[in-house]
């Protein structure tokens, strides 16, 4: 029985269904907002879907303005320039509206606004001061869950290492998931994107803080995520997949939000930081190596994370279940072809001991983990992971030794 004092925190507005983006300037007025920024990536400014919240807020009353120079990975250097633009053009009320990069940038920016901050003040857990400005926050892509968490996630350029930031001031105000504004994400997107949104889930249900509330959501959103993904990505405008997908993100994000992740994220974020591998490659091919550590610590849950999957495991010993989900989030990266070893993505073996270093810092993440980590078991999960069996160790030396950063 969990007898801890828990919280639980999302959104205090969650609008779900196709078309609900055409809410959002009634959404806007009742926070008050009468100029509104709208925060993007160019890619998506490039689809032209930035007019599925530009018109409705228009329509509002509302001005609008539209920065679609945010970038996947965000780095921190970038922050200062948006939040001039907020300031001296008298911006009230911030749009998140993308990937979960453009929807971070936006909330801290929302955050950072009129206070002379910069984002490195708030690196860490509770180090925002106050609510910023009113902040809707809209995915294009079913991934990350930023719309429902209190997590932002920047590079930071000098340390050369991902650096988070922890508030419920950054909780969006409002959250639209709209399945068909993610109809337009390209097929190697939506596979990245939603293995990430899968290890949230996974890695919500096996984290050290799970709860009551948060175990249903996750282990729907697993459910939901793995009869789904594989006709999200290979059939784009397959409705029933995109909205399975684009809830099964949401359920995820509220989970992992509230019960944090572990060592996948943990490990991941320093091949991100350091060699620019999106996000949800970098979970991706890390997620077996840890799961495969991780197992024996926690054999029921595996069995029932592989159920959730759609496995059949009746009469199977925990092992033998825990071996089999093992063997399905492998082949569930086989059949999207999205990474699994360092080596495909380009990265030398020679790299291991830097990956190691940055992974260590994160100590934030590392201690939701259901089997503790040390650095020599960090060290060996990175070998397992470095070579495609039959291929050649990637030629390279490894990167400039990184300065420790912040816990």
């Amino acid at each position: 029985m969990d007898t801890k004092i828990r919280v639980h925190r999302a959104p205090k507005t969650l609008i779900t269904g196709n078309n609900c983006v055409n809410v959002i300037g009634d959404e806007a007025k009742k926070l008050r907002v009468t100029k509104a920024l709208i925060i993007t990536d160019p890619g998506v400014a490039g689809c032209g879907t930035v007019a599925s919240v530009e018109t409705p807020l228009r329509d509002a009353g509302i001005d609008v303005g539209v920065y679609d120079q945010a970038v996947p990975e965000p780095p921190m250097s970038s922050i200062a320039e948006i939040v001039t633009i907020a300031e001296k053009s008298g911006y009230n009320g911030i749009v998140g509206f993308g990937g979960g990069s453009a929807i971070d940038v936006a909330k801290i920016v929302a955050a950072l606004v009129g206070t002379g901050d910069s984002v490195e003040d708030y690196v860490g857990i509770d180090q925002v001061p106050r609510k910023g400005l009113p902040f809707i926050a809209v995915p294009t892509t079913a991934g990350t869950g930023s719309e429902v968490t209190a997590i932002a996630i920047f590079s930071n350029e000098k340390l050369n290492v991902k650096q988070g930031v922890v508030s419920p001031h950054l909780i969006p105000n409002i959250a639209l998931v709209d399945p068909r504004l993610t109809w337009s994400c390209p097929a190697n997107v939506t596979a990245a994107s939603g293995m990430d949104a899968l290890i949230h889930n996974i890695e919500a249900y096996i984290s050290v803080n799970a709860t009551m509330h948060t175990d249903p959501l996750a282990k729907e959103g697993i459910s939901l995520i793995a009869k789904s993904i594989r006709a999200a990505t290979f059939d784009g405008s397959n409705a029933w997949a995109r909205h399975n997908m684009a809830m099964g993100s949401l359920l995820g994000g509220i989970a992992f939000g509230n019960a944090g992740v572990g060592a996948v994220h943990a490990l991941s974020y320093p091949i991100g930081g350091t060699f620019h591998v999106p996000h949800g490659v970098a979970n991706t091919l890390i997620l077996p190596w840890v799961m495969e550590y991780n197992m024996l610590a926690c054999l029921q849950w595996f069995g029932e994370i592989g159920q959730a999957m759609g496995e059949n495991i009746e009469g199977l010993s925990e092992r033998e279940a825990a071996d089999k989900t093992l063997a399905a989030l492998r082949q569930l990266a086989v059949d999207l072809e999205v990474p699994q070893y360092l080596s495909d993505v380009g990265i030398p073996v020679s790299a291991i001991g830097e990956l190691v270093d940055g992974a260590m810092t994160q100590t934030r993440l590392l201690t939701n983990n259901p089997r503790q980590l040390t650095r020599e078991d960090i060290t060996q999960i990175y070998r397992n992971a470095a070579v495609r069996p039959g291929s050649k160790p990637v030629k390279g030396k490894a990167p400039a030794k990184a300065v420790k950063a912040k816990k």
